[in-house]
């Protein structure tokens, strides 16, 4: 591992904010590619120029099953559409299931590159055993992924006009009614090409007396019954201009968790800080890696409790996720008071931002061994 202090090239060294970077968006930096590559046959005939985070259908799924007892057989690859499942089913009745999110991106010499597919394979794992469920091996996770996205390559979007997000799901599928583990699960993976998750700046609202998650409970996996329960939460947010909601602790109420989709930092100097996963926040992959980077980057970084009231002393806030990859916040209100942010060129996130994306996306050297190049 690489340490900040050492006479080593930092594997981060050659990179720099992008001019391309304004305080409208923190995602815009990858190079600009030919605004018709979209006709070539190598792609699916998308205008990549307006890609937003929304579903596109694509070509196939992968998809397999295992009863209570077994494991689960190689999968199979098939075009993608609709599932035939009983309504007593696991998922529809009791929310048994986990889902995960990945990105695949294209580099600009054409190879397609995962990133850390492993993590989301034990996290799958994690979450599988917390709802009693079975769950592919790593390498059958991983073959999953590869072979869905590789049926799929035409719909990975070039160099700088979004990535391909893949979406593995492990579901409670046989029937049952009493309460317990479904006898039949499904794992299955689709993928769909997205552009950035949020549009424009980010300004979050601290939700109070409404929790994402409680001790105990499932925060801190990516199971499906963790989302919908907070969905009018966000409804109302983004009615009065909100881009997200950042909840806090239900015990204490005072303090800060993360967002409905992603892990919150914050800075002030040299040190960065985020709250630490103690079972009732996800433990994301991008964040791990953010904290990472900013270590052999010479930050000081601090996983520990965040009062909310440190909101209104940091220089700096950003989050971070699969989706949202590294996105500075403008803006917090708590409680009616609104404080701003540093955005712009010269933030920390930025500087983390081309460090990340810049592994993801081939365009700096993976010291760190953390991508998986497609055959």
């Amino acid at each position: 591992m690489f340490k900040a202090n050492d006479s080593e090239e930092s594997p981060f060294s050659q990179v720099r904010p992008s001019s391309k970077y304004s305080a409208a968006s923190v995602q815009p930096c990858e190079p600009d590619v030919d605004d018709n590559s979209h006709v070539n046959g190598e792609y699916a005939n998308v205008n990549w120029d307006e890609l937003r985070f929304d579903l596109t259908p694509t070509d196939y799924m992968y998809i397999t099953k295992c009863s209570k007892e077994d494991n689960f057989s190689p999968g199979t690859l098939t075009p993608l559409g609709n599932m035939e499942m009983s309504p007593s089913s696991g998922i529809l009745n009791y929310s048994q299931g986990v889902l995960e999110g990945m990105k695949a991106y294209r580099t600009e010499d054409g190879r397609i590159l995962l990133f850390r597919p492993e993590l989301n394979a034990l996290r799958m794992k994690m979450g599988a055993q917390r709802l009693c469920m079975p769950s592919p091996t790593v390498d059958q996770f991983l073959d999953a992924v590869k072979q869905t996205v590789n049926a799929n390559k035409r719909w990975v979007p070039p160099p700088g006009k979004g990535s391909m997000y893949i979406r593995p799901l492990l579901i409670g599928s046989g029937s049952m009614l009493n309460l317990g583990t479904a006898n039949e699960h499904t794992f299955l993976t689709y993928v769909s090409p997205v552009g950035n998750f949020h549009k424009g700046m980010v300004n979050l609202v601290v939700a109070e007396n409404v929790y994402r998650a409680t001790p105990g409970g499932t925060g801190g996996i990516k199971a499906i019954c963790n989302y919908a329960a907070i969905y009018r939460t966000i409804s109302e947010a983004k009615a009065k201009g909100f881009s997200d909601v950042l909840f806090l602790d239900v015990v204490t109420g005072k303090r800060i968790e993360e967002a409905s989709t992603s892990n919150i930092f914050i800075v002030k100097g040299n040190i960065i800080s985020t709250p630490a996963t103690q079972g009732t926040i996800l433990p994301g992959i991008t964040r791990k890696s953010i904290i990472e980077i900013a270590r052999v980057l010479g930050y000081q970084v601090e996983e520990r409790d965040i009062l909310v009231e440190e909101l209104f002393d940091a220089e700096e806030v950003f989050c971070t996720g699969t989706a949202v990859v590294v996105n500075f916040v403008n803006s917090i209100t708590y409680q009616s008071r609104r404080v701003e942010y540093k955005t712009g060129v010269e933030t920390v996130s930025q500087k983390l931002y081309a460090a990340l994306t810049g592994i993801q996306t081939g365009r700096i050297e993976d010291k760190m061994g953390w991508t998986v190049q497609l055959d």
